[in-house]
């Protein structure tokens, strides 16, 4: 049978099975996207989903698929993220053990969550390909159901449930677009959109730090990349899968890279705008936007928002960074005399124009400080854009020297 149709009898058989444990995720019409964007723009908030990501739908739909070798024999996967939680949960609300391989790198959240959904948790290799390697090595070994994070006909078939999900919800839908990691995601989406709504353009994301389709695609065949950090960890892989990039290359239109510092404007500006909490991958489709994509079309957006599962240290950098992006947090270094009084006239000045203080640092050891002085770094919040240079001009009325 020919794959497209293959995955489209999985997508149909899975839209009867999935919602026995996934959600139908809303899709929630943004006002601040659609203004930003000159379009009419949709947030497919699939953070909302079971474990935080679209994953349930691929783990539960293959699985119950065959349910009888895996309750005889368990199942295995190998992920570091999103998978590995969907794996856990999917198997064990159907009463099958699971077993995940994870890279001994993977931080202690991710294990702990993947154990708390019923998963025994392997940690294994520094890296996810070893930690793969290993898992395949298990369900060879012990005859176990594996269960790959994208590069299976019926994985990608339950995914695909949200491109039905999506023609449902808004039937006038122009275009769709989706992150892209292994490829999953967006060949289920694909799959379902062409085939009863092959009008519908469908676009797919990547980090320019990873971008495994976008060369792929370029070239005409598979090629692995040597990803880079990114906040979209969660799509970081060296190439796609040749299950997903065949099927990619029949319903993908359009692939776009996007850069690091619009992943982390998209993430807080789905904070502050919409309340949403998104990962570095959920973010990528607002990224394309932010950086022009279809700017001033006027048409039916609607954005795969694929995950929700963010580390709190990272979002807190990201919003600190948002903050200082629009004027709202500065800081300040400063050389003062080291005696009772001088930060006082600092922090005076900081009070006149309504400053909060957020965090004073005081630096006395560094050789480039003369004795009898102290580096002072303050961080505070402004009371409104502008006013740091204020500030600055003060300061050096009083002959503060300013270092940064």
């Amino acid at each position: 049978m020919d794959k497209l149709e293959a995955v489209w009898s999985n997508i149909a058989e899975a839209g009867n099975i999935v919602y026995s444990l996934a959600h139908r995720t809303p899709l929630d019409y943004s006002t601040t996207f659609s203004k930003l964007s000159g379009n009419k723009v949709y947030l497919k908030l699939e953070n909302m989903q079971k474990t935080g990501s679209f994953k349930i739908r691929g783990a539960f739909y293959k699985i119950y698929k065959h349910l009888p070798e895996a309750r005889a024999r368990g199942v295995v996967t190998a992920s570091s993220g999103n998978h590995a939680q969907a794996v856990a949960l999917a198997a064990s609300s159907l009463g099958v053990e699971s077993t995940v391989v994870m890279p001994a790198t993977t931080p202690v959240f991710k294990v702990n969550a993947t154990k708390g959904y019923g998963a025994k948790v392997v940690l294994y290799g520094s890296v996810y390909d070893e930690a793969y390697r290993k898992a395949v090595e298990i369900a060879s070994r012990s005859g176990a159901l594996f269960v790959h994070p994208f590069n299976d006909l019926e994985v990608i078939g339950g995914q695909g449930t949200i491109g039905l999900e999506i023609l449902q919800q808004l039937p006038d839908v122009d275009v769709v677009i989706v992150p892209i990691g292994g490829g999953g995601l967006v060949s289920g989406i694909g799959v379902a959109i062409k085939k009863l709504r092959p009008s519908v353009k469908l676009v797919g994301v990547e980090p320019k730090n990873a971008p495994k389709y976008y060369r792929a695609r370029e070239l005409g065949k598979i090629v692995e990349v040597e990803p880079r950090p990114s906040l979209a960890d969660g799509v970081i892989t060296k190439k796609v899968g040749d299950t997903t990039f065949e099927i990619m290359e029949r319903v993908v239109d359009d692939v776009i890279i996007v850069e690091e510092d619009s992943i982390a404007r998209a993430i807080y500006l789905l904070m502050e705008r919409s309340k949403i909490v998104v990962e570095g991958a959920g973010a990528l489709p607002l990224a394309a936007l932010l950086e022009g994509y279809m700017q001033g079309r006027n048409k039916n957006i609607v954005l795969v928002v694929s995950g929700g599962n963010i580390d709190l240290t990272t979002l807190y950098r990201v919003v600190l960074r948002g903050l200082a992006s629009e004027g709202r947090i500065s800081s300040l270094r400063l050389v003062l005399r080291d005696t009772p009084g001088e930060l006082l006239k600092v922090l005076s000045i900081l009070y006149r124009h309504r400053c909060n203080v957020i965090d004073v640092r005081h630096d006395r050891y560094s050789l480039g400080v003369a004795v009898g002085y102290t580096i002072v770094e303050l961080i505070f919040e402004l009371s409104e854009p502008g006013i740091i240079e204020d500030i600055r001009s003060e300061l050096r009325s009083l002959n503060v020297d300013i270092v940064g």
